[in-house]
């Protein structure tokens, strides 16, 4: 039977920042979707679940053979498809032998799998992706050649070639447009051994037997999908606020006595010494010592009540989630109705002969299928180039330096902002302090696009057109819902490719325009 086990796992990353601490955890057998805040570590987890990392401490038992499909998968644009599915060594040993340079050690990388080209190619062809690779030559493609979304279910098809027991899949939904995630659905539905997925899809979560948030370091599991786990969470919010709100009354009511009290010792005080020369001093002064352990009885027994009372809503507001959101302030640009802002006319390298306008402050969602050149159009824009200040955000986010910081890709963007103006940004974006000074290269997906948009944004001059691909990829929720805000007070135009069509209808689209393999048509509302 397939097992995923976790005992005592710890991990930290070198500067010391905790992410897995003492993690006990058993995964149930069937779908589970791990969830929680972007930088909670979730793909992390599923690296060292994987093997790609090793943890400071503990150890993860899988039972059966295990596949990953990355949610970096997309970065690397110079793997090709055979590498992706993990045929390449096969196919060098199988062309060698071929041409009469074989050795033993490659008739034994062969084995049996003589015609791993042509299943390969025919298991392409099941999954809608004939297009990707329909002759042998054509494995040798890099993957820069194909679109994220094809790119995502290439990764996928070889995941599930391998017949694995366990199987994680780190955002697996990312860039595939309705069609594709339906069949990702589906396959998801249908595997029968252990399957982990991180994902931001409300819909693949709902898929899920059960749920498992990762917070603080530890893991809580859930019985249910996401919607059930939602439920769950905003009931003990909604506990967790009532708790905070009469402990803080507490703490109040506390206060109050223990002044009321110290009134009282005062008065009395003030009384004792009028009467101090009425009375024998020896009587004075037992009735005085007799009065100073009461007064510090009694102010005693009010600071211990109030020090309780101030301890329980010191644990009623740690009960209380106070996750750290994104901020985005979009700059105030504006493009007026009838200006000018984009004119192409050009045959795409895909082949379809376009012609497309942008005019004032639209909002346009570009869709369409994976790989029919959505992609290849926003850079047709882009080389037109656009009449007023632009800023793109790329679907593979290569919009960084890697061997630099995000602070100094932030600042190459943007020369004339301070160092302490571009802190102050980033901290928006939720990297603060030492966490605007990590290398590119060492983000998470989720932090790649916090610090891209924090990069498109801060750029000078302002962008007064946003060309957007695939902008909530990797994004919690709530950050989704901050962008759909930004997006929805931005003056300027909008160009957006997304499959989400929940975000394109928030953020007020104008006009839909589908791409397809003949060209560029004006389509309803999805």
């Amino acid at each position: 039977m397939p097992s995923l086990v976790l005992s005592d796992l710890s991990f930290s990353w070198p500067d010391g920042d905790p992410v897995l601490v003492g993690v006990d955890a058993v995964f149930p057998s069937g779908r589970t979707g791990l969830v929680g805040r972007n930088g909670a570590g979730k793909s992390t987890l599923l690296r060292l679940i994987a093997g790609r990392l090793t943890p400071d401490r503990g150890s993860v038992t899988v039972g059966g053979d295990l596949a990953y499909l990355r949610q970096d998968l997309t970065l690397d644009p110079t793997r090709t498809v055979d590498a992706v599915l993990g045929i390449d060594g096969q196919r060098q040993a199988l062309h060698r032998i071929e041409s009469g340079d074989g050795t033993e050690d490659d008739y034994a990388t062969i084995g049996s799998h003589w015609d791993v080209e042509e299943r390969a190619l025919a298991t392409l062809d099941r999954l809608g992706l004939a297009h990707v690779a329909s002759d042998p030559a054509d494995l040798d493609r890099t993957v820069g050649t194909l679109s994220g979304g094809e790119t995502i279910l290439l990764g996928l098809t070889a995941a599930l070639l391998t017949e694995p027991d366990v199987l994680l899949l780190d955002e697996p939904t990312n860039n595939l447009d309705l069609a594709a995630k339906a069949r990702l659905y589906e396959a998801v539905q249908r595997f029968a051994g252990i399957v982990v997925v991180v994902s931001h899809d409300r819909t693949l979560l709902d898929l899920m037997d059960t749920t498992a948030e990762l917070r603080d370091g530890e893991i809580r599991f859930f019985g249910g999908n996401f919607t059930h786990y939602q439920q769950v969470i905003d009931a003990e919010l909604e506990s967790a606020r009532a708790a905070v709100r009469d402990a803080r009354n507490d703490v109040r009511r506390q206060g109050r006595e223990l002044v009321e009290a110290q009134v009282k010792l005062d008065r009395r005080q003030r009384y004792a010494k009028k009467t101090e020369s009425s009375i024998p001093k020896i009587l004075a002064g037992k009735r005085k010592s007799e009065a100073q352990v009461s007064a510090g009885k009694l102010r005693g027994t009010h600071q211990e009540k109030l020090d309780d009372a101030r301890r329980m809503l010191d644990e009623a507001q740690e009960a209380l989630r106070e996750d750290r959101e994104i901020r985005i302030d979009l700059p105030d640009s504006v493009v007026h109705p009838g200006q000018r802002v984009v004119d192409v006319d050009a045959t795409l390298r895909t082949g379809q002969q376009v012609e497309f306008a942008v005019t004032g402050p639209e909002r346009i969602a570009l869709v369409g299928r994976n790989g029919v050149g959505k992609t290849t159009l926003l850079r047709e824009i882009v080389d037109a180039p656009p009449a007023v200040p632009w800023r793109v955000l790329p679907q593979r986010l290569d919009v960084f330096d890697e061997s630099r910081t995000l602070a100094q890709n932030v600042a190459d963007a943007a020369p004339h902002a301070t160092d302490e103006q571009i802190r102050a940004r980033l901290a928006r974006f939720l990297f603060r302090g030492r966490g605007a000074d990590v290398a590119a290269a060492a983000l998470s997906g989720g932090e790649r696009l916090r610090a891209a948009l924090a990069t498109v944004l801060l750029a000078e001059p302002a962008p007064r057109l946003l060309l957007l691909d695939e902008p909530t990829n990797n994004l919690d929720l709530p950050s989704v819902a901050h962008l759909t805000e930004a997006l929805s007070q931005f003056r300027g135009a909008v160009i957006v490719i997304s499959h989400d069509t929940a975000f394109l209808r928030e953020i007020g689209i104008t006009r839909w325009v589908e791409l397809t393999e003949s060209g560029l048509d004006e389509v309803d509302p999805l």
